[in-house]
């Protein structure tokens, strides 16, 4: 391994700040966004938390979609339970208003069970915006325990001899034993967080194995993506791309390749790779040629309707906060001024202002066309990562407490 992995596991995590910090002073706030940008994005931050105020107190488990504008929930979290707290620990960053807080806290400890499920790939997802986080804002170890104890049940998942995490499944079912998607890049960073945390470098060597995988299978020479790819799970031998979200395995799922470009610019953070930089950097670059004007991404860049078709808001949510973390990774500002429109768009065109009776903050997002799942709804990632991407530009330094975004030293 590199100098920045031994970097990495000697350097500890940095002293989480019990309690409220202060509000950032006006110069901690983007001063390359132009004032009416600016005003766009305190707008619909603001509206974000008030509509998350509004709906908290009726909220009876973990949003998962919407239908006819109304939460409905799973108990157990799904694969998106950490981001109802994770917009809680939002909302919270942007008010300081201490009811987000116990609110957060009381959703996320409800994913405490999980922390032990071997079942999926998506405990980054589950325990990165909520327990993570609630480490780092609260400095209560409980939540960096637990942490660690998910980070150790999705290691369980790694197959050594393809070097991949397996996406879906139990470990004792042989369906989908080779399958890897996209997706996983996004739950890398659980991995990460525990090698940081225990000293431990196993953890990292999977995700870093894991990324290098993706790496080399799932770009085509333009940059675009394939939802997955299958490997023969008994020899770890490459089979091909495939999909289940996308339109094809020549398509390009615009959710799929914004967690690529997330995904593989967090792993350059964490390890100081830059192979792992130019990847996202690749992903981001088709994405961005592959916008329609209107700057909100369709479903699949490559589905034979597009520009016209059905579009996926949380697509363009997950996009803008990858590429201002490309732009801090690589000082290009064409990042982030994309990222920027991107966030403007969103704000301007697909929040819920004009329904009285909307749950969500964000409209026009799509979870599954192939199967006809969720068309035209509201997703709990959507919200988080819109207000996650607002709170880049407009209270940096709280977000980095947060989230943690430092760049590799």
């Amino acid at each position: 391994m590199s100098v920045s992995r031994r970097a990495l596991l000697a350097t500890a995590a940095g002293a989480a700040a019990a309690g409220a910090s202060a509000v950032p002073a006006a110069g901690a706030t983007d001063r390359q966004a132009p004032g009416a940008t600016l005003r766009t994005l305190r707008a619909a931050a603001d509206y974000a938390v008030e509509k998350v105020r509004a709906v908290a107190p009726g909220v009876t488990g973990f949003p998962v979609g919407t239908k006819f504008e109304k939460w409905t929930y799973s108990r157990t979290g799904d694969w998106v339970g950490g981001f109802w707290p994770g917009t809680l620990w939002m909302a919270w960053l942007h008010t300081k208003d201490d009811s987000f807080r116990t609110w957060a806290v009381d959703s996320a400890r409800d994913l405490a069970p999980r922390q032990h499920d071997t079942s999926t790939h998506d405990l980054g997802f589950l325990f990165t915006p909520s327990w993570v986080t609630a480490w780092r804002l609260t400095g209560d170890d409980t939540w960096r325990t637990g942490a660690v104890q998910a980070a150790d049940s999705l290691s369980r998942r790694y197959n050594p001899r393809g070097r991949f995490i397996r996406a879906w499944g139990a470990l004792t079912d042989p369906a989908n034993a080779g399958r890897v998607i996209m997706d996983t890049m996004m739950n890398l960073d659980l991995l990460v967080f525990a090698s940081r945390e225990t000293g431990d470098g196993r953890y990292l060597d999977i995700a870093v194995e894991h990324a290098k995988t993706a790496q080399r299978v799932f770009p085509r020479p333009d940059g675009s993506t394939p939802h997955v790819f299958d490997f023969d799970p008994d020899t770890g031998a490459p089979l091909g791309p495939g999909t289940v979200q996308g339109y094809s395995p020549t398509s390009c799922w615009s959710r799929g390749q914004a967690w690529g470009i997330y995904g593989f610019t967090t792993m350059y953070r964490r390890t100081g790779n830059t192979g792992f930089r130019d990847t996202a950097r690749r992903l981001a670059d088709f994405a961005i040629g592959a916008l329609s004007p209107d700057h909100v991404p369709v479903w699949d860049y490559r589905a034979p309707q597009q520009p016209y078709d059905i579009k996926d808001a949380s697509a363009g949510a997950v996009m803008a906060c990858g590429l201002l973390d490309l732009h801090a990774s690589t000082g290009s500002h064409t990042y982030r001024e994309v990222a920027l429109r991107l966030l403007t768009a969103l704000a301007d065109t697909c929040l819920t202002r004009n329904s009285a009776r909307a749950d969500a903050v964000v409209a026009r997002c799509t979870r599954n066309r192939p199967a006809e799942d969720g068309i035209e709804i509201s997703l709990p990632y959507a919200d988080y990562y819109l207000l996650e991407g607002i709170l880049r530009v407009l209270r940096p330094d709280d977000v980095d407490r947060a989230i943690d975004l430092s760049q590799p030293s």
